[in-house]
Order: C-alpha cells, then sequence, then structure tokens
C-alpha cells in the first residue's frame, strides 16, 4: 500500500487520523527539523531480524527514546538481534529506510513480522509515516494495535 491506499484503508476501516505533510526526512535528526503538531508522540521504528534471519520484527518506540537491542531481546526471550538489511525491509514490508512504519505490517502479507510496540504510546497518540516519508499520520496507538492485530499481524505493547 502507498500513502493514499494507507489513507483511504484508514478511512474505511473507521480510523480517526490527522495527516502532517512534510519534506522527506529519512532519520530522526532530520525529522527535528519538521514542525510537527504532536513532536511528544512521534514514534521511531526500528526493523530487525534475529541472528537466523528466520525471525523479524517492528520495534516502535517514542522517537526520542534510545533502544538497547541486547537488554530488549533478553526481556522478550530473543535471539540476538541486528538490523535487518533494506533488501529484507523491500522484500517483507515493500518499504525503503526512512520510511520504515507499523503501517508497512500491512504489506506483510505472509505475516513473517511481529510488531513490539512501546507502552509509552498505549492510551495516546501515535506519528507514523503511511508508508512514505514525506507525511505523518497521526491516530491512536491502541486503534492502530487493533488495526494490526484485526489484519492478522502479531504485536503487543511493552515496555521498551
Amino acid at each position: 500500500m502507498g500513502k493514499d491506499e494507507i489513507y483511504a484503508y484508514l478511512t474505511a476501516k473507521g480510523i480517526s487520523y490527522e495527516v502532517t505533510n512534510h519534506d522527506a526526512v529519512f532519520n530522526m535528526e532530520e525529522l527535528g527539523a519538521v514542525e510537527l503538531p504532536y513532536p511528544k508522540w512521534d514514534a521511531k521504528n526500528l526493523f530487525v531480524r534475529d541472528d537466523k534471519k528466520r525471525n523479524y520484527y517492528l520495534i516502535s518506540v517514542k522517537g526520542d527514546k534510545r533502544v538497547d537491542l541486547k537488554a530488549f531481546r533478553k526481556r522478550q526471550g530473543l535471539r540476538p538481534l541486528s538490523f535487518a538489511s533494506a533488501d529484507d525491509l523491500l522484500a517483507i514490508l515493500g518499504l525503503t529506510p526512512g520510511a520504515v512504519t507499523p503501517l508497512g505490517l500491512l504489506n506483510d502479507k505472509a505475516g513473517k513480522v511481529y510488531f513490539y510496540l512501546d507502552v509509552d504510546f498505549k492510551g495516546h497518540l501515535i506519528g507514523v509515516h503511511p508508508n512514505d516519508n514525506t507525511a505523518t499520520v497521526w491516530l491512536l496507538a491502541d486503534d492502530l494495535m487493533k488495526l494490526l492485530r484485526e489484519e492478522g499481524h502479531d504485536g503487543e505493547f511493552v515496555d521498551i
């Protein structure tokens, strides 16, 4: 799904959302130069895999949070983690670096990626790309998790 398809999909599902269009951003530093209406609720998204390249995970945290992958994987009982390649990102989620988003899970028809969402978002807004890094979509994190689960994607709120 592309950006317009994401908007149509959210509308069809009855999900309330707001869009902020902006110049393309490829990392959190560049996003700092963008004027966002809810900067406290912007998400940073990490697409990682285990050391056997068998399991893939998307970890979404508040933009100002650092993620210790070693500590995270131990808390979750996972094998050692590293960042997945750009080729894997494109093949599995249909995304390119800089556009990683939980909404990319809608492109993962095989359900290969497990989703971890920072519990700090529970009951609050989350800002994510609409499968394109020229906009941010603001929606309730609980609606996002419910939507993904309805589409057959496993995920959970966790303390990161």
